[in-house]
């Protein structure tokens, strides 16, 4: 899933006053926590996740794993949260 610099901008904006629903703890990426993710996803559309690796590219290739895996679309990798959008049957978020 592809979003344009202006969908990005705007789910930004929304995920900014949200709070994570999911961390990736020490053990990392298992198939629980992507199962949690999924099921946020599935349940929000626009979720952050806590990552507790204080590794850049590690949190990075949680990132790429989790939206390949979800088929979600990134949105920001700022620091220790992830924000990741994927559209719901019902979407209750309008893209512009």
């Amino acid at each position: 899933m592809q979003l344009t610099p202006a969908q990005r901008q705007y789910l930004k904006g929304l995920a900014h006053a949200r709070h994570p629903v999911v961390i990736i703890g020490d053990k990392g990426l298992s198939p629980a926590v992507v199962q949690e993710v999924d099921r946020a996803l599935a349940a929000h559309e626009l979720i952050k996740v806590k990552a507790a690796s204080s590794d850049k590219v590690q949190r990075e290739a949680w990132l790429l794993e989790l939206c390949a895996t979800l088929n979600a679309a990134p949105v920001q990798h700022i620091g220790k949260i992830l924000v990741l959008y994927r559209t719901a049957e019902n979407p209750a978020i309008a893209l512009p």
